[in-house]
């Protein structure tokens, strides 16, 4: 996909420019932040990045996660009740940014997070802790005029999402509104692994590709990529980027009571996703 030249300071904007030039393919990988504690968390998205990820998706634990799945779900009640707040993902970005200063770092959270804790001092926030953008599943792109305006005061870039069925007319209009990348929900539902997609998925990847091209934006696809061969299929619709978080999780999880197992675990998975995305 030949990107847009209009002029590019986010490092979203950068890092899809970057990967074109080498014929490659986005690798977004979520966790929840402070999960199963802040200083792991740290240590997780280090190996994650180490290991070939292109971008990072720290979600802030919130009680209704309503577009997660069981996975993130359980991760997100368990942050919580550990004392994780929003600060607490803030402090993990800068933290990490330290050493990995090009490495494009979203927010995953939710409308209820950022509008209650005052838009523009939250966004404000963000940005001193080196956050890039926000993903923000139930945040309408017909509602979100004052955060469209902030966000481009500040040079964070919007991602906003489509689903499979999103009309012709309403894609455009999320494509236009967007400056980091469309985040393009695989299937209808909630998010986590599923054993196989159905063809509407595809096709959709593709026709949302098709049109949104014009815009010049890429195109990140998510919601249930477990496996190399899941990932492989999107890109070969026409994804620029595909977005693995429950997978992720699920191995942190099952791994959490052995971190060097965990670690080494997820390294190996990691590493084998960005292996199709090359």
């Amino acid at each position: 996909m030949k990107m847009s030249n209009r002029k590019k300071t986010n490092k979203l904007n950068i890092l899809f420019d970057n990967l074109y030039k080498k014929r490659e393919k986005a690798l977004i990988c979520g966790i929840v932040g402070g999960y199963p504690d802040i200083n792991t968390s740290k240590e997780i998205v280090k190996t994650i990045i180490d290991s070939g990820a292109d971008i990072i998706e720290i979600g802030i634990p919130f009680s209704d996660p309503m577009a997660d799945g069981p996975t993130i779900q359980n991760a997100s009640l368990k942050a919580l009740a550990n004392g994780v707040t929003p600060l607490n993902c803030f402090d993990i970005v800068k933290e990490i940014k330290k050493n990995y200063k090009n490495t494009p770092i979203l927010s995953m959270t939710y409308s209820n997070i950022v509008f209650s804790n005052n838009l523009k001092n939250f966004l404000e926030s963000a940005k001193k802790n080196d956050i890039d953008s926000f993903i923000i599943p139930d945040l309408n792109v017909e509602e979100a005029d004052e955060y469209i305006r902030l966000t481009k005061q500040l040079d964070l870039a919007t991602i906003f999402l489509s689903a499979p069925n999103t009309s012709k007319k309403r894609l455009m209009e999320i494509a236009s509104s967007s400056t980091g990348f469309v985040y393009m929900v695989s299937v209808f539902g909630i998010t986590g692994s599923r054993q196989n997609f159905e063809r509407y998925t595809f096709e959709a990847v593709s026709k949302t590709k098709e049109i949104i091209n014009k815009f010049k934006i890429p195109l990140a696809v998510g919601f249930g990529i477990s496996n190399t061969k899941d990932a492989k299929n999107m890109l070969k619709s026409g994804a620029d980027g595909i977005i693995i978080a429950s997978s992720i999780m699920k191995l942190i999880m099952e791994n959490e009571n052995n971190k060097d197992q965990m670690l080494l675990k997820l390294g190996s998975f990691i590493k084998d996703l960005k292996s199709i995305c090359r």
